[in-house]
Parts: C-alpha cells; sequence; structure tokens
C-alpha cells in the first residue's frame, strides 16, 4: 500500500468506518499538516480531533520533520480524524520500521473496521421493530 517514488516522499493508505484517508510525508524543515488543501487547524474544528489526527507524531519522537499532505474522504469528521490517524501511523512504518513498536503499543495501526450495521427488511433500522400490540 505505501509506495515510495523518486520525489523521496512516502504514501500510505488509512481507513475508518467508511472515510479513506492517504497521506503523504515528505521530509522537510519544520512539521506542516495539510488536509484537503486546509490546515489540520481548520479542517478538524476541534482540539480532540486535531490531536486525534496528529497523535501519531505526540507518541514517537522523531529528528526528522515532515510536511503531511492528507486527502481524506468519506465518513464523518470523527471517522475522517481516525482515518488520518491511521494513514499518518503507516506512513511512519514505512518511513522507520524501529517505529512500528511504539505505534502499535498504541493501536494506531490497527484498522477500526467497526461500520454501522445495514438495515434489514420488515425492521424500522438494522435490529430495531415495531412496538408488539397483543390486541
Amino acid at each position: 500500500m505505501a509506495t515510495k517514488t523518486a520525489d523521496k516522499y512516502i504514501e500510505a493508505v488509512g481507513r475508518r468506518k467508511t472515510a479513506i484517508a492517504r497521506a503523504r510525508l515528505t521530509p522537510s524543515v519544520r512539521t506542516i499538516v495539510s488536509i484537503n488543501n486546509k490546515e489540520a487547524s481548520l479542517y478538524f474544528p476541534t482540539q480532540a480531533l486535531q490531536l486525534t489526527a496528529l497523535e501519531p507524531f505526540l507518541k514517537v519522537s522523531l529528528p526528522t520533520q515532515f510536511a503531511v499532505t492528507v486527502i481524506v474522504r468519506g465518513g464523518g469528521i470523527t471517522g475522517q480524524a481516525t482515518a488520518v490517524r491511521h494513514a499518518i501511523s503507516r506512513a511512519l512504518i514505512e518511513y522507520d520500521l524501529n517505529l512500528r513498536g511504539a505505534l502499535k503499543k498504541e493501536g494506531f495501526l490497527k484498522r477500526d473496521a467497526r461500520a454501522k450495521e445495514r438495515r434489514k427488511p420488515g425492521l424500522l433500522k438494522a435490529r430495531k421493530r415495531k412496538q408488539w400490540s397483543k390486541r
């Protein structure tokens, strides 16, 4: 999934629910994060979502800084934040395999496959039924 090209960037894909994020890490002078051509602080409105998306950088200390470009599609804002976290974690492992232990311990490498259950015919929602009436 992750690839290296002649431009020396590292690319990885992260997923959560129906959100898919593609992250590109390019070595840079300082860390710059761009999500869908916006700054991370503008794209994710709350501090908690910003922290969730950029958590891999906080958990591993790297001497190298990266310019991070992320394209994220689908899902809601929370699913997108965790998809970005998954993609960045996978790209960091492609950069340095020694980071795998720290990221795996935090659970950033596991693809959280939980998604909304489909609606079944004859029911109101996935499992909700109409109220039973005796008379």
